[in-house]
């Protein structure tokens, strides 16, 4: 497969941008390192923002956990980074089912995060200290953002240079021998400014096996990941900065048995220009180095059974994004982008019940994907900026297509090989969204809004296929893109000052939805099926009086697969809890302790189509304490899944994987 090298010239562009104004610049420029502005039409589509303090007061300092805040947000499987397989770490919104892929667009700066070839988020390299705020819309189409967005997007932003202190550090030591590393600088170089950061974190790790299945071969899940994050940004004019962001990763993890180690490992670049003058310009490029690998063994003579050896994969896209000056009444977005991955998957078959454990089979697979579209989107104000009305709406067209996809597999005793090579694919998706919202009153605000969006499926779902022990599921080069069609309603309320309560009820329709579709009881095979159609009410509330700070959120949502002639239609599909629910009381003076503590109810689902195998109900309540110390030093203790509740990740007939037991930690910070 072809495989583009990191273009070296994003690392001369930083140190081109840092360099001094031109003559006839202000003496004096101040950079942001933010995006654009929102269009006045975003409220119209309702979303969830986590702000910077948020982020920081998480028990566990994971991305993922944070999320959790936004009732809806669901993982394939309800592992945290520490724990889960990093290829499983997909993300959905609205109870749209889930096969590992995310359903969910997510961006940092702008960036899809998602892994070229899998499809999943690398949060472990998602570091929350790093962010500004998370934007999460459940809904409201792919817009602007591109291909991928169909349960809704997730968009992550870097901290600012006023967020961020010249220098920080915190150290934390843990439950199971756990530790917790980071540490960051960041310097003012002429105009910009250069952030650099690191964090390392390692445990032996908790026993994922229900206590009665273990056996000798069980072991804890440890895992030892690190990433770094180097971002510049810097002024070219009064108006305009350019942001370069690099960051490389790696995260290995052990499954539970001995010898079941994974890796991934990543290096991410891109490169942002931003004009805020009268034509205000958004332009983004980057590449993405992924590698995952991968050794499956077997629950009954725990020898190695499988070697996904290495998963090589690409990423490369970028997006321009112009908003010329058509009035005060009008914000008119126009622009277009593009994304191409490529993957390939390299992995050795063994035979598990041989002492000898000789190598079977050996399989090579991949392909590519392009995705190149272009939109329009206009936010209209008819009243003019101050005006208490809002429309909304836009169209996009994007050209996808599906190419060099293939399969390739050797007997490794007798070279004797198949060998397949799959028909190229294209086609033209149109999609669009509207919205409108109406401001009644300083305290009351309506909206709604109807939206469009396809996934095309993954080079994962396509080629590999795959064993999570007692069920092998196989891939399906025939999948077509998903298609979503929804349409949502709220009301937002400001009844007192810093109280906000947030109401919608929306539906959404997948059509071709990917399923992984139960043949046999051990086999399973990716497949389209007919639809899922989701309905369901969100509920949040926020209050902020004086020190203390209540937040809360509540999702209700009842989907169904149409699948008619299979014996899931009417069902509910895989990993979709009717109820969800987190709330965060926070008591945070200027002076002195600090304390969040966390509650999150998740209802029973089921790990599977048939629905035969529970995942049940789980409430855990997470805990942060900050007591300031002289000199910004800070003692920090942290606690996670303090009612140690036992959660089921994974239920395959019985066979079960459990989630974060109670874990605490103390350690100190300086800085933050």
């Amino acid at each position: 497969m072809k495989s583009l090298p990191l273009p070296a010239i994003l690392f001369f562009l930083p140190g081109i941008a840092l360099a001094q104004p031109a003559a006839g610049d202000p003496a004096t420029i101040v950079v942001t390192g933010a995006g654009l502005d929102l269009p006045p039409g975003t409220p119209a589509y309702g979303s969830v923002v986590i702000d910077r303090q948020r982020l920081q007061d998480s028990a566990s300092s994971r991305i993922e956990s944070v999320l959790g805040d936004v009732a809806g947000f669901q993982q394939f499987r309800r592992s945290d980074s520490r724990s889960a397989n990093p290829s499983a770490q997909g993300a959905t919104l609205r109870a749209l089912g889930g096969n590992a892929s995310s359903r969910t667009l997510v961006l940092l700066d702008g960036v899809p995060m998602a892994d070229p070839f899998f499809g999943y988020i690398p949060f472990s390299a998602l570091v929350p200290d790093r962010l500004s705020v998370v934007r999460v819309t459940r809904g409201g189409g792919i817009g602007a953002f591109g291909a991928g967005a169909v349960a809704g997007t997730i968009e992550l932003a870097s901290a600012t240079r006023d967020q961020l202190p010249g220098f920080a550090a915190s150290a934390f030591y843990g439950s199971r021998d756990s530790t917790e590393l980071s540490a960051s600088v960041t310097p003012d170089l002429g105009n910009g400014y250069v952030s650099l950061s690191g964090r390392w974190d390692r445990g032996d790790g908790f026993q994922t096996t229900p206590k009665d299945q273990r056996v000798a071969a069980t072991v804890p899940a440890a895992y030892d990941g690190w990433s770094t994050n180097l971002r510049a940004v810097a002024p070219i004019s009064a108006t305009s900065e350019v942001q370069f962001r690099a960051t490389l990763f790696e995260d290995k993890r052990t499954l539970r048995f001995a010898g079941a180690d994974n890796s991934s490992q990543g290096q991410d670049a891109s490169i942002r220009y931003i004009d805020r003058g009268r034509w205000q310009v958004d332009a983004l490029a980057y590449v993405q180095v992924r590698n995952f690998s991968n050794i499956v063994i077997s629950s009954s003579t725990f020898r190695r059974t499988l070697d996904q050896r290495n998963t090589p994969s690409t990423g490369i896209g970028g997006k321009i994004e112009l908003r010329p000056p058509v009035g005060e009444a009008h914000v008119l977005r126009v622009g277009v982008d593009s994304r191409f991955a490529s993957g390939d998957m390299f992995e050795d078959a063994y035979n598990a019940n041989s002492a000898s454990n000789p190598a079977t089979f050996r399989r090579h697979a991949g392909g590519e994907q392009w995705t190149r579209g272009v939109f329009v989107e206009d936010d209209w104000t008819p009243a003019g900026p101050d005006g208490r009305l809002v429309l909304t709406g836009g169209v996009r067209a994007d050209r996808w297509s599906i190419s060099d996809g293939f399969y390739r597999q050797v007997n490794a005793t007798s070279g004797v090989g198949t060998s397949s090579d799959y028909a190229d694919r294209s086609d033209w998706e149109v999609s669009g969204r509207a919205g409108a919202l109406y401001r009644a009153s300083d305290a009351i605000a309506l909206r709604g809004a109807a939206y469009s969006g396809f996934r095309l499926p993954t080079l994962n779902e396509l080629y590999r296929p795959f064993v999570v022990f007692p069920i092998t599921t196989q891939a399906n080069d025939a999948l077509t893109p998903e298609k979503l069609k929804g349409a949502e309603v709220g009301i937002d309320l400001t009844p007192a000052p810093g109280i906000s309560l947030s109401a919608t009820g929306f539906i959404n329709r997948l059509d071709d939805a990917v399923a992984n579709v139960t043949l046999t009881a051990t086999t399973r095979q990716r497949r389209n099926i007919d639809r899922i159609v989701a309905k369901g009410v969100e509920l949040t509330a926020d209050a902020t009086l004086g020190a203390m700070r209540l937040s809360a959120s509540y999702a209700y949502s009842r989907s169904r697969v149409h699948a008619p002639g299979e014996a899931f239609d009417g069902l509910t599909p895989a990993q979709s809890p009717r109820h969800a629910a987190s709330a965060t009381i926070a008591y945070s003076p200027a002076q002195g302790p600090t304390l969040s503590t966390t509650l999150r109810y998740v209802a029973k689902q089921y790990e599977d189509d048939l629905q035969s195998d529970v995942l049940p109900h789980a409430i855990t309540v997470d805990a942060i304490a900050r007591l300031p110390l002289a000199g910004g030093v800070t003692l920090v203790a942290r606690g996670e899944n303090l009612l140690d509740e036992t959660i089921v990740t994974r239920n395959a007939g019985g066979s079960m994987d459990l989630g974060t037991p109670r874990t605490l930690w103390i350690g100190v910070s300086f800085g933050g």
